[in-house]
């Protein structure tokens, strides 16, 4: 059975791949659906983004979609980026304007201030249910970039108890500590109660 991933990106992909490897339905990305142009993320919230995500690509394909939205929650800046982390620095940013932004934001912050937490929200939707589930890792935030794996604000993302950010650790690693690791985690477990007995 396909499933839709409705996002564009490979890294995502690779991730939700990796972790959902044994149920052995097919994870078809985004870009296998050249007719779903850009979706619109307006929800005040990470759920809301990420079941308009999953919802509109049901809608239009009507195979199974697994959609998440993520954010960047920084205490200093009373929760920013939030809902906004991927385009942050306008439409067109990049991750390294991303990463500039937030550099300069918190530019003279001390470090035991740079909290921080990544928080993941994963959607599901089929014709029979709506389903959700979330993820987050407490952190601070590195004076510069360090690594060069992960994305978005992972060289500049330190996890609790760990020397590393998350452009250092390797997937494996990434994966079993980080907001959408625990995500995926919280959804295997959906998976397997609520969805797998009916797409066997």
């Amino acid at each position: 059975m396909d499933i839709v991933l409705a996002s564009h990106n490979r890294h995502k992909l690779a991730e939700f791949q990796a972790a959902l490897a044994d149920f052995h339905h097919r994870l078809l990305p985004l870009d296998n659906f050249p007719e779903i142009g850009e979706i619109a993320e307006t929800g005040a919230s990470l759920l809301e983004n990420a079941l308009i995500k999953a919802r509109t690509v049901f809608d239009i394909t009507g195979l199974p979609t697994v959609a998440d939205d993520t954010g960047l929650e920084v205490d200093a800046l009373h929760g920013a980026p939030g809902v906004y982390s991927a385009r942050w620095a306008g439409p067109e940013a990049t991750y390294a304007d991303n990463n500039r932004l937030l550099l300069s934001k918190l530019a003279g912050v001390p470090a035991a201030q740079r909290t921080a937490r990544f928080h993941s929200v994963i959607a599901y939707r089929d014709n029979d249910q709506e389903l959700w589930t979330e993820g987050k890792v407490e952190g601070s935030i590195m004076d510069d970039l360090s690594g060069a794996d992960g994305f978005g604000y992972d060289p500049l993302f330190r996890p609790d108890g760990w020397e590393r950010t998350f452009a250092e650790l390797s997937m494996d690693e990434k994966n079993n500590i980080s907001h959408r690791g625990l995500a995926i985690k919280n959804f295997r477990k959906l998976f397997s109660a609520k969805i797998q007995p009916e797409l066997k």
